[in-house]
């Protein structure tokens, strides 16, 4: 929840209408299958090397969830020339930082240095891929943090666990079923050697992309690229099954009990297309008229006006091969769960029936164009969506065009979409409550 909270709050504070450059870059692949983007961008002495790894917890077996999340920690503890516990210091020894992030869909590891560094940088992802050390004592360490990390951001947190209860319900045989920190229980039961043939199959230069941003010699760079990176194997392609889920033709009630809250959360999810879709897009100009700032049509009627929330939102959760649109809320006073599905569903039947205003349309457009502004506006976030562009979308230059796929979108598109994927019969109705209390003995 606080992902969706936190990229709501991040579209609210974005400004005006804006146009960005574009965004050069160059692209080729190494023999062993590596896929290299270089952008380089001298307004900083600052370089960005990241690798984005095709894999995530969609990857996993039912038994064995949680292992994609587990390698974004377990990549860390070292390499054959990187002393266990010693990257972290290597790094800002030498002025740098990094971090790593997981979703369903993909592993993203990258380092920021001085532009001076950059050898270093190349180097220290390439020992990543070529020479990590995966033996028990890492995997013992790792499995505590990962632990630590669970407890502290889902077991303890305030509806920490309303992610689990909408994809436990929403899908039934895609592996989205299950969320990227996984179950413990599994990551215990797990040996050395599964590990190990997890690393071996997805951590191949072939199922990755490397992205050099920043201030550079392209040539040098290159040189660089190829000494270190290029006597990596080709690993055995990466074979991925396909799953199908059926639609949902009628309304799923769920509940979910969570002992850290005291205000029940009612949410409403209805399964949607792949992000490279064009609906998914529609579906996320819908979701910031309805909710998208103070003066959004949700937040307007149900906390300002009616207050009969403490906060209402949606959100469209797009992933590679299905999305999940979100609308939930937080009932105020005497209201009540099902006082505030209605009067969202008052909101998503009027989309459906009839156009938004030029004047809100219009609006949407500059939050849009204003968003496409922010999210190139740093070295690190177009190194970013470089990768996930040609990762996840199959489109590079979607960094210069998805903008014009927005702004292409019609008034009438947004109430065909409505029509099409936010219809009772089509969703999940989860009440997320408080734990009850147990009965004493």
């Amino acid at each position: 929840m606080k992902k969706i909270v936190m990229a709501l709050g991040t579209m609210a504070m974005l400004g005006s209408t804006a146009h960005a450059q574009k965004v050069a870059f160059e692209e080729f692949d190494l023999e062993n299958g590596l896929h290299v983007v270089l952008h380089q961008d001298n307004s900083a002495p600052v370089v960005v090397t990241s690798v984005m790894y095709h894999v995530g917890a969609k990857d996993e077996q039912p038994n064995r969830t949680g292992f994609a999340h587990f390698f974004e920690h377990l990549l860390f503890e070292g390499t054959k020339n990187i002393g266990r516990g010693e990257w972290f210091k290597l790094v800002t020894a030498n002025g740098g930082n990094n971090n790593a992030n997981t979703t369903d869909d993909r592993t993203y590891y990258y380092e920021v240095f001085p532009s001076n560094n950059l050898e270093l940088a190349i180097w220290m992802e390439s020992e990543r891929l070529m020479h990590p050390v995966i033996n028990q004592i890492g995997v013992d360490t790792q499995n505590e943090v990962v632990k630590e990390e669970k407890r502290l951001r889902v077991d303890n947190q305030p509806y920490g666990n309303l992610l689990k209860a909408v994809k436990t319900n929403m899908f039934k045989v895609h592996p989205y079923r299950w969320t990227t920190i996984g179950e413990m229980e599994h990551l215990d039961a797990a040996t050395l050697e599964e590990f190990q043939a997890f690393n071996k199959k997805f951590y191949i230069p072939n199922n990755a992309v490397l992205v050099v941003a920043g201030q550079f010699d392209t040539a040098q760079a290159k040189e660089w690229i190829k000494k270190y990176f290029g006597a990596i194997p080709k690993g055995t392609p990466v074979t991925r099954q396909k799953y199908e889920e059926a639609p949902i033709t009628q309304q799923i009630n769920a509940k979910w009990e969570d002992p850290n809250i005291q205000i029940p959360m009612i949410v409403t999810a209805y399964r949607t297309p792949s992000m490279k879709t064009r609906d998914a897009r529609i579906l996320d100009m819908i979701s910031t008229y309805l909710s998208d700032g103070k003066s959004s049509v949700l937040y307007k009627k149900l906390v300002d006006d009616k207050k009969k929330a403490l906060q209402v939102a949606a959100f469209n959760y797009s992933q590679e091969d299905y999305g999940t649109y979100f609308i939930y809320g937080l009932p105020m006073g005497s209201t009540t769960t099902d006082d505030l599905v209605k009067e969202i569903d008052e909101e998503i039947v009027r989309l459906q029936k009839e156009l938004i205003s030029e004047k809100d349309f219009e609006k949407l457009l500059n939050k849009f164009e204003s968003n496409y502004v922010s999210a190139n506006s740093s070295v690190e976030g177009i190194a970013d969506n470089l990768a996930t562009y040609y990762m996840l979308y199959g489109d590079i230059n979607l960094i210069n065009t998805e903008i014009d796929i927005y702004r292409s979108i019609t008034r009438e598109e947004i109430r065909e979409v409505a029509k099409k994927y936010l219809n009772p019969n089509q969703r999940l109705v989860l009440n997320y409550e408080p734990a009850k209390e147990k009965a004493q003995k």
